[in-house]
């Protein structure tokens, strides 16, 4: 049994998730081999940020309302996922580029999927990996469907945390870059995020305007030159085949 704090509340997390139907405290600490204050101490925690929630009636614990949260995020990014893998694919084998699907996650804009190129790039963009950020294709293409009181604060936070917003790059010029974006639908950057690379990126949208993903196409800079506009087109058919996936689910 590991001494660490953080790894004891994950177990109980775990040992409750699994479970056939709620527990007792009793039940966990013997189970884990734990003092019952211990674990009593534990569970406290993951109570107070709704991890887990006790019964009024029983004392059980069960999964609290942000597990519940988590499990419904992980099945919307799954079906997700399973609509837009075979279209990442598709649009890498037609161009020979690396393309992801990207996302808003709380602040950050987290690849949910990536299928790499054969040939060298470097991106910053990994699978799994949560960058918070304004810059780039993929960023600008969540953040121009995104509410107005959600990309104020993080414009205003990447302002005050780099200082490397050029200084014509104003928060209302870059809310009018995001319009822009809209009108035409899609994003394109350039040695924005990383040196020597271009990237298009097309949101994917259900109706009602509500932001799913983007589409994201990254390649070399001098390998995308004569290319642009087919990429562009490309990359923007493949998001409105992932939407038109999802809608018929």
């Amino acid at each position: 049994m590991s001494d660490s704090p953080t790894e004891r509340a994950l177990q109980l997390l775990a040992l409750l998730a699994r479970a056939a139907e709620p527990m007792s405290a009793r039940a966990m600490a013997e189970a884990l081999e734990l003092p019952l204050s211990t674990a009593y101490r534990h569970l406290q925690v993951l109570k107070k940020w709704d991890w887990v929630q006790e019964h009024a009636r029983t004392g059980l614990y069960e999964p609290g309302p942000m597990s519940v949260q988590l499990a419904h995020g992980f099945d919307q990014h799954s079906w997700l996922m399973q609509a837009a893998r075979p279209e990442l694919e598709a649009l890498s084998a037609r161009t020979g580029e690396s393309a992801g699907l990207l996302c808003y996650l709380h602040g950050h804009i987290v690849c949910l999927d990536l299928v790499e190129s054969q040939h060298a790039l470097r991106c910053s963009f990994v699978k799994g990996v949560a960058r918070s950020t304004v810059r780039g294709a993929s960023a600008k293409a969540l953040l121009a469907h995104l509410p107005e009181a959600l990309v104020q604060p993080l414009l205003a936070e990447a302002l005050a945390e780099s200082g490397s917003l050029a200084a014509d790059d104003s928060v209302a010029s870059f809310m009018n870059g995001l319009q822009q974006i809209r009108e035409r639908g899609y994003a394109v950057s350039e040695h924005e995020v990383d040196q020597g690379v271009w990237g298009v990126s097309a949101p994917v949208l259900l109706p009602r305007a509500q932001l799913i993903a983007t589409v994201s196409l990254m390649a070399p800079s001098q390998r995308a030159g004569k290319h642009i506009t087919e990429w562009i087109q490309q990359t923007c058919l493949a998001a409105d085949r992932i939407r038109q996936r999802l809608l018929h689910r």
